[in-house]
């Protein structure tokens, strides 16, 4: 893919508009972090160049004067609710970042359960923190948020709220998704570190939408896609454009609470340290790192065809809305892109209508683009990577990879002993075979090698994936849509 964003100079950008922000507030600042802190792959699939782990990586850079606050709602952890993308729920996810933000030495000062009225899973969550060591607050929804100021910043309000003590002079405060009171979190602490005689202040750290490229820019639209089941949609910032004459884009959520924000953050902290819009209020450099605006353009048109076949695919599974499906049809309209413009998915529907089965294609780096089919032996999927890693290493696509030897054993394994309905090998059965063979293959493991090629490829199967597959592909790195079709007639999927 060719790169069309510089990940260095962002980096630069972003660590310097930071720590001037800090300045600006005296040295203490609250920094809401919107997003993922590890794995952001939307961000690298529309901004091909994009660090995934680019957030963490500036953090770790600022290690020295910054530590993190985690914020997840008590109403998320009792609905169990689960991060898709790697399937965990939020509060296992925010255990997750604390093991891996500890072991890069940067500093975890608390996680602040908001909105609690009662959970009994919020009390089992806090009591296993305090049982591990760490620090944990509860925050109580408050009376008349968010219309009653006065009432929110008083000692009933934001000051009934346990005061967190923090020592550096960045201060992130993150979630594990959405509408877990990272803002209120944020805002609390500014009403006690002043009470407390401190200055502080607040920021905001979003990556999309990209507030300075233009509202329609494809990458915009594509967060779009990718909010379209929360109904987020990009705006020209009114508050802005009012105050300096200057078109920018935010989106609808905080151009609706602006006015909330600012009111307290004008109780709190007086008229002349209040932001004039929400755009204001941004930290985010993200636009003045594209070097190449039709790369990125390409990318993120390709990113909203693949949000748009996985929102066809969640509808069809009753995990999402067909509102979601018509609001990404909209946005692939207003671009002129069709499902077709997916190079993958023209050749997996002709493989899949040649032989009557299920089928999958891989676009390599090259360009070329390898086909597999269903098998009684193995998924289309597993087929798929076989031949593209066999042609990746210059074999025959008839020559056999694994010895029946091999794949004997493993076959018992999963019916006799681990009571599968299904004697076909998905693609961690076959990886697993290929391994085992390469130990005293040469060819197999010429193979093997080719493996970590086929990150960022593109693929494409004619029907919806078990989840083994789904969350192996994605491990492994490839871009992959599916058909909403289900793979055969069974109702159990």
């Amino acid at each position: 893919m060719k790169q069309g964003f510089d990940n260095a100079l962002y980096v630069q950008k972003q660590t310097e508009h930071i720590k001037q922000r800090i300045a600006r507030w005296g040295g203490k600042l609250y920094l809401e972090f919107g997003g993922k802190l590890f794995d952001d792959y939307h961000a690298a699939r529309v901004l091909p160049g994009f660090d995934p782990n680019g957030k963490i990586r500036l953090l770790y850079e600022l290690r020295d004067t910054a530590e993190i606050i985690f914020a997840v709602s008590a109403g998320d952890i009792e609905k169990t609710k689960v991060r898709a993308d790697l399937g965990i729920s939020y509060d296992m996810e925010v255990l997750r970042l604390i093991d891996d933000i500890t072991k890069m030495d940067i500093s975890v000062n608390s996680v602040v359960i908001t909105q609690y009225t009662g959970q009994p899973a919020a009390d089992a969550f806090a009591k296993k923190l305090t049982d591990r060591g760490v620090k944990n607050y509860i925050h109580k929804p408050i009376k008349g948020y968010p219309a009653d100021v006065e009432y929110i910043c008083s000692d009933e309000g934001y000051g009934a709220n346990p005061y967190i003590a923090t020592t550096k002079p960045l201060v992130v405060v993150t979630a594990p998704g959405p509408g877990s009171g990272k803002l209120a979190t944020c805002l609390s602490q500014v009403y006690h570190e002043l009470r407390h005689g401190h200055i502080a202040g607040y920021a905001k750290f979003e990556t999309f939408p990209i507030w300075n490229l233009p509202l329609k820019h494809p990458v915009n639209l594509a967060y779009e896609a990718a909010t379209a089941d929360l109904d987020d949609v990009n705006m020209i910032d009114p508050f802005h454009l009012e105050a300096y004459g200057e078109t920018t884009v935010n989106y609808n959520r905080d151009i609706e609470a602006f006015p909330i924000v600012k009111n307290i953050l004008t109780r709190i902290m007086g008229e002349e340290n209040v932001y004039k819009s929400p755009t204001d209020m941004g930290v985010n450099m993200a636009g003045y790192a594209i070097v190449d605006d039709a790369a990125v353009r390409e990318a993120a048109c390709q990113e909203i065809i693949r949000r748009y076949y996985k929102a066809l695919c969640d509808a069809k599974q009753g995990k999402g809305t067909q509102a979601a499906v018509d609001k990404i049809k909209l946005i692939m309209q207003q671009l002129n892109l069709h499902r077709a413009d997916r190079a993958v998915v023209a050749p997996a529907l002709k493989k899949h209508e040649d032989t009557g089965v299920s089928a999958a294609a891989i676009q390599l780096p090259d360009g070329q683009i390898v086909t597999g089919k269903a098998s009684n032996l193995m998924s289309a999927s597993s087929s798929c990577v076989l031949n593209a890693i066999k042609r990746l290493a210059d074999f025959d696509d008839d020559l056999m990879m694994i010895s029946p030897i091999i794949l004997e054993p493993i076959l018992k394994l999963k019916i006799n002993i681990l009571g599968s309905r299904s004697s076909v090998l998905k693609v961690d059965d076959v990886l697993a075979a290929l391994s085992i063979t390469a130990a005293t293959n040469t060819m197999a493991a010429k193979a093997m090698a080719q493996l970590p090629k086929l990150r960022d490829c593109e693929m494409h199967s004619t029907c919806m994936l078990h989840s083994g597959d789904e969350g192996t592909l994605r491990k492994m790195g490839l871009r992959v849509t599916c058909e909403a079709e289900y793979p055969s007639k069974d109702l159990f999927f």
